[in-house]
């Protein structure tokens, strides 16, 4: 162990020019003396864990093309940098391969049967929380690259975020409006004094109306959304217009000023426009907003069919949740607790399903969903208690 870990190796390895960028040597990070039992556990796991890393953008890659899959085995190519090093620091010690960390296989799992960008947020947390920085068997170019590795799993998760985006955004909404309202609903009813099968009823008629209104609701509101953004879309009427125009007496130029651009890449454009240059002299300038874009612009607010889907089905999928004890035959305050926790664990689902993709604290996104909505259900149940006592 201490031959590898205080001289060169006869044969140097081609990745060793890592350690350069960092400014030191394997030889400098490692212990002067023979490690100890709890260095060499430290070392396998982070060895194993490297593995498993490798193996999860590996079985990404296999179900990418193009860029986003060289890119990923491009990042299983490093982690394979970071395998040898602590297998060289281990050298004998290193023993029978161990087990990754729970995380990394669920990650593993994950990777293997969804290859999603769920995946892929998950990564990206997972590369946040290195411990390399802490741990000085680690070289600074290991610690440079799990920093790197961060960013560059962020753009590959933000690709699929920005797919996801308009759909997503109305699941999310639809899903937690359904849990909250309804079981507002269900405990405003049931606190009144009413009979479990008018509560029944009250939870039913909540989640068809409220589906109904959410799908109908988001239709209207992305179908107009992408509308009034599609209005602001310059035009091609500058290139049908321009050979007409009156070479020193024309607004072609307020036209390119009041898109946005500066005034030397606007008078640029006129000059190209007018014919008075017949080349891109300085391409840096020609910014050409009035050529039609090869992507959807407006893929972030997503179709408006996809988000009256996705806001009905979700919203249904969440108001069914407090009615259910209901409709098992449950009744009472048995009922409504069995309601709000079924609640209770549906929001800190889908609250933590928001952190993940959003590469925050599952944890804290999801208690944040079950702070909001049980305290929204619970003014209810007061209010029903309130009207009830009135009515009687």
């Amino acid at each position: 162990m201490s031959q590898h870990a205080t001289s060169d190796p006869p044969n140097p390895d081609p990745h060793d020019s890592e350690l350069a960028a960092g400014g030191t040597s394997r030889a400098a990070q490692a212990p002067a003396s023979a490690p100890g039992a709890a260095d060499i556990k430290r070392w396998r796991q982070y060895l194993a864990d490297e593995r498993a890393e490798a193996a999860v953008y590996r079985d990404l890659a296999q179900n990418r093309s193009g860029e986003e899959r060289e890119i990923l085995l491009a990042l299983a190519e490093a982690e394979g940098r970071h395998e040898t090093h602590w297998l060289e620091l281990l050298g004998e010690n290193a023993g029978r391969p161990r087990p990754a960390s729970i995380r990394s296989q669920i990650l593993g799992f994950l990777a293997r049967h969804l290859g999603s960008v769920f995946v892929l947020a998950l990564a990206q947390r997972a590369e946040s929380r290195s411990p390399y920085a802490t741990d000085p068997s680690a070289t600074p170019a290991m610690v440079a690259d799990e920093q790197i590795h961060e960013e560059v799993v962020r753009g590959l998760a933000t690709r699929g975020r920005n797919r996801l985006a308009g759909t997503f955004r109305a699941a999310v909404f639809g899903a937690n409006d359904g849990l909250v309202s309804n079981l507002s609903l269900v405990m405003g009813m049931a606190a009144s004094g009413v009979g479990s099968s008018v509560v029944l009823l009250s939870g039913v008629a909540g989640l068809l109306a409220g589906a109904l209104s959410m799908g109908a609701g988001e239709f209207i509101s992305v179908r107009s959304q992408r509308e009034l953004l599609a209005a602001t879309r310059p035009t091609q009427i500058t290139l049908a217009a321009a050979p007409s125009l009156d070479i020193e007496h024309n607004e072609l130029l307020l036209v390119y000023l009041a898109r946005g651009m500066s005034r030397d890449a606007a008078e640029h454009r006129v000059a190209e426009r007018m014919g008075l240059l017949d080349c891109d002299c300085d391409p840096s300038l020609s910014l050409r907003p009035e050529l039609p874009e090869s992507q959807d612009q407006h893929e972030a607010v997503g179709t408006a069919w996809g988000a009256a889907a996705s806001s009905f089905c979700f919203f249904a999928s969440g108001a069914i949740v407090p009615i259910i004890p209901f409709v098992l035959g449950l009744t009472g305050i048995a009922a409504l607790v069995v309601s709000a926790a079924l609640v209770g664990l549906a929001l800190l689902l889908t609250g933590g399903v928001v952190g993940l993709l959003s590469g925050t604290s599952p944890t804290s996104r999801g208690f944040r969903q079950l702070a909001i909505g049980m305290g929204a259900a619970g003014v209810t149940y007061l209010l029903g208690l309130a009207f009830g006592a009135v009515v009687a």
